[in-house]
């Protein structure tokens, strides 16, 4: 299983970025994928998550009204979108999976086996 993610870079406070995440070798056809982000020294924060099968999404207070999660099920590939980007954004954003749907309520990294290895997100005041 790979899990890989890309998108990350230093950016200016307002500017956007967007993230990607494939999944390879999943032992699944129904999966749920996530979006974590981690800062120095706090435990790892969900952000949104997204079923494979049925675009389903869900987000907590830091990701919801300016980050956006899709999937491409062709490339097997998950998106986060982020606008207004803030320097309190700034950590490790890091992508996982399990098997499937999503929870409806919550993100919790104890619910995924599959993790990348994470991308950096800079945002500079």
């Amino acid at each position: 299983v790979q899990i890989v993610e890309s998108g990350g870079g230093l950016v200016q406070a307002g500017e956007s970025l967007r993230l990607s995440c494939t999944a390879s070798g999943l032992p699944f056809d129904d999966y749920c994928m996530a979006w974590f982000r981690q800062v120095p020294g706090k435990g790892r924060e969900g952000v949104s998550s997204i079923t494979s099968t049925d675009g389903t999404t869900y987000y907590t207070g830091s990701g919801k009204g300016r980050f956006s999660i899709s999937f491409d099920n062709r490339k097997n590939t998950a998106y986060l979108q982020m606008h207004n980007l803030q320097p309190e954004d700034t950590a490790i954003y890091f992508c996982a999976a399990d098997w499937g749907p999503c929870p409806d309520s919550s993100i919790d990294e104890y619910e995924y086996d599959y993790w990348g290895q994470g991308t950096q997100v800079t945002v500079s005041s």
